[in-house]
């Protein structure tokens, strides 16, 4: 079995309501093309004061935002067309009942702190999801320096899907505990500042291999706001670019801000000068929470 291009309904994927709250969509323009630089400012709910980096805790869409797309990055991932894409692995091969899985891994990836992305990382990473989301592996090896096989106790076609969730992100394995406790990952955004609760700004690194289709800002913040009303003024005043919002009838007045993904199943606002992808999937108007890394200003 190898890798196939589908679509994926990712409200099935992503069930979560947080995970629903701030996605990019189609219904906006899509203006002019991506160029780096600026700074995007997000206002979120769904942060609290015992935040932290370890995929493994219970975390509101702030921590969510913070983590998938900006600062760690994953296996694979669901992008912005709706298309199953590879990220730290760059193919997948299954066996013909879906239970063998080997990925080949991206070469030449550091983590934030100059350590190289391996194989062995991928174990530990995995691992840390044995008695919850990975349940049914039953084992996990490094065959050689960009090839890792996993094992499934049953078939399971949709493996490479999973690996796409914000939750499996890939962590060094020599300093697991300091990479969780310091933001250490392999984003487009090296953590710059962490206030749990209230803040984390990400510094855009300097090279990745992302760079031309990803990553457009140079610096992004992310503050949270727990209330809807108070977000909606940050906007208006001109103090945040972005924020999830589900309630329009705080938006009376105001023209000037964009709708996502529409004004029929609005989840976020932003200034109209920040620009999305024009097509965001095909079954749902969600993208993975990955506004820091695909949105731009125009």
């Amino acid at each position: 079995m190898n890798r196939v291009t589908r679509h994926i309904d990712r409200r099935a994927l992503f069930a979560s309501g947080a995970a629903a709250a701030l996605l990019a969509a189609t219904g906006v323009s899509a203006g002019p093309q991506p160029r780096r630089g600026g700074r995007l400012r997000m206002a979120l709910s769904g942060a609290a004061r015992d935040d932290s980096f370890d995929t493994r805790s219970s975390h509101g869409l702030f921590m969510q935002v913070a983590m998938s797309g900006m600062i760690f990055d994953t296996l694979t991932e669901v992008s912005a067309d709706g298309i199953l894409r590879g990220e730290l692995a760059t193919a997948w091969r299954g066996s013909a009942d879906a239970r063998i899985w080997e990925l080949e891994l991206r070469r030449g990836v550091h983590f934030h702190d100059g350590a190289e992305f391996t194989g062995d990382d991928v174990v530990a990473s995995l691992a840390l999801h044995r008695d919850t989301l990975l349940a049914d592996i039953e084992g996990i090896t490094v065959t050689d320096a960009a090839t890792v096989r996993i094992t499934l106790a049953v078939p399971d076609a949709d493996f490479p899907y999973r690996l796409s969730s914000a939750h499996l992100v890939m962590y060094p394995a020599a300093n697991t505990l300091e990479a969780m406790a310091k933001g250490i990952g392999t984003g487009l955004y090296r953590l710059h500042r962490f206030l749990p609760g209230r803040q984390v700004i990400g510094q855009r690194v300097e090279t990745h291999y992302k760079d031309g289709e990803a990553g457009w800002f140079d610096s992004v913040e992310l503050v949270s706001i727990p209330s809807d009303e108070v977000r909606v003024e940050a906007l208006r005043e001109g103090f945040v670019d972005a924020a999830d919002l589900t309630d329009l009838g705080l938006l009376s007045g105001t023209d000037q801000l964009s709708l996502l993904p529409d004004t029929g199943r609005v989840s976020a606002v932003a200034v109209q000068n920040v620009q999305i992808p024009q097509v965001v999937g095909r079954c749902a108007p969600l993208d993975n929470l990955r506004a820091a890394e695909r949105w731009w200003m125009g």
